[in-house]
């Protein structure tokens, strides 16, 4: 089928459904393809609960007038979203980084709403289905569109920068993440420079934070606007923290947030930056940061009895467990406790790094850390204050709440650990 055909459906459309468990009535659905499930298999199911349309790439028994068949189904959600982001022709704003982005993306939008009507990434749906899922949910009111990039293998975010065509850009960091996929850190930083390539190459705009060196490589380039803490960049502030929440001071205004760790106020610092160049009134930048709250476990702060938890276990890596075990050995309260588990797609680097996430803790203040998971279980470690267990349900056997009945507590892991889950023990 034509994709302007397609486009016009799914303007008639309620929007986009790929899971027969949450079909929207009159939705198109797309039956895309996984390691472990094929849904066209389900495309009659979603019909039946109210979709209007299936997009599929395989038939199965009779044919229904309801079908649209097409070569491949992932490749025809990629075409039309590309095609709706070209219709709607509007301000996209697309970040990436080795961590950092999705907290950075909800703060970008939380002061950009104060004056655009914006459609972010939902949580983090920015791969490859994603990214289009993201521009499909916007609309002709939408004046402003967010996209988060994650990529784990070379271009992989160029592929995403021709769907999305961002017009600005802005990566948070480069740093350990996804080694098993970019091969090494030089790796790593090609792959996420590819955004600042696809804008440079189109003239379009960068955001650079000038503390980066490698950000501040990419100056000379004619379109950016640039922060940081040194004399010449457009927005200039310094970063600050208060109780161990994250801030910036801007213009002798000191502006805190509720997220924890000096690495946030960096994240804050951008939000400032790139809603100053869009024009935000400074009061309600300064709300917006003010106001916004953290969520799915993302940099959270939990007080719970006589205790203060740090829930950051959403995902981990070596660049943002050194940067969490910092921000804990910098706090004053006492004793301070880490629940770590172990960080995923390492290759053959993984060895190296639990060992060296060991390191940091024992030359550290922390008191005592609970060090879950495959990896993290065969560190050589002799210290006492290490206590290892190569599963959770093997730390959930032994837990001793005495262990964790006072201080402050760090939990942070892989999204695979599941970490929250220590929650319901403490």
């Amino acid at each position: 089928m034509d994709i302007s055909h397609l486009h016009n459906l799914f303007l008639a459309s309620s929007g986009i459904s790929t899971d027969t468990r949450k079909i929207k009535e009159n939705s198109i659905f797309f039956a895309l393809k996984g390691e472990k499930f094929n849904a066209n298999d389900f495309a009659e199911d979603a019909l039946q609960k109210g979709a209007a349309f299936a997009v599929v790439d395989e038939t199965r028994r009779n044919k229904n007038e309801k079908f649209i068949k097409v070569e491949d189904a992932l490749k025809a959600l990629q075409q039309l979203a590309a095609y709706h982001r070209r219709y709607l022709d509007i301000p996209i704003l697309a970040l990436t980084g080795s961590n950092g982005k999705t907290t950075t993306k909800e703060l970008i939008n939380a002061v950009l709403s104060k004056k655009f009507r914006t459609v972010a990434t939902s949580g983090n749906l920015n791969n490859h289905i994603g990214v289009p899922l993201t521009l499909l949910s916007m609309t002709r009111d939408t004046e402003m569109g967010i996209v988060e990039m994650g990529a784990n293998h070379q271009q992989e975010i160029s592929f995403l920068c021709g769907i999305a065509e961002p017009d600005y850009g802005y990566i948070t960091n480069f740093g350990k993440a996804h080694l098993e996929g970019f091969g090494s850190v030089e790796g790593v930083i090609k792959g996420k420079k590819e955004l600042y390539t696809h804008l440079k190459e189109r003239e379009k705009l960068l955001f650079l934070n000038l503390n980066d060196p490698l950000q501040k490589m990419e100056e000379n380039y004619m379109h950016t606007f640039t922060f940081g803490t040194n004399c010449g960049a457009d927005v200039e502030l310094e970063l600050c923290s208060r109780d161990s929440f994250a801030g910036i001071k801007v213009n002798g205004k000191e502006i805190t947030g509720n997220l924890t760790g000096a690495y946030n106020s960096i994240n804050m610092a951008a939000a400032y930056t790139i809603a100053t160049r869009f024009k935000v009134p400074e009061d309600q930048i300064s709300k917006a940061l003010e106001e916004y709250l953290p969520r799915n476990n993302r940099s959270q702060i939990i007080l719970k009895d006589n205790r203060k938890i740090i829930m950051d276990a959403y995902n981990a890596n070596p660049s943002s467990m050194a940067a969490a075990l910092e921000n804990l050995n910098n706090m004053d309260l006492a004793p301070k406790i880490a629940i770590l588990g172990d960080m995923f797609e390492l290759g053959l680097v993984a060895r190296e790094e639990h060992e060296q996430v060991i390191k940091n803790i024992e030359e550290s203040t922390i008191s005592k850390a609970f060090v879950i998971g495959a990896n993290f279980s065969t560190t050589a470690t002799s210290s006492e204050k290490v206590k290892k267990f190569a599963t959770f349900e093997e730390f959930q056997k032994w837990f001793q709440p005495s262990e964790f009945n006072a201080g402050i507590i760090l939990i942070k892991g892989s999204r695979g650990m599941a970490l929250e889950r220590v929650l319901e023990l403490i």
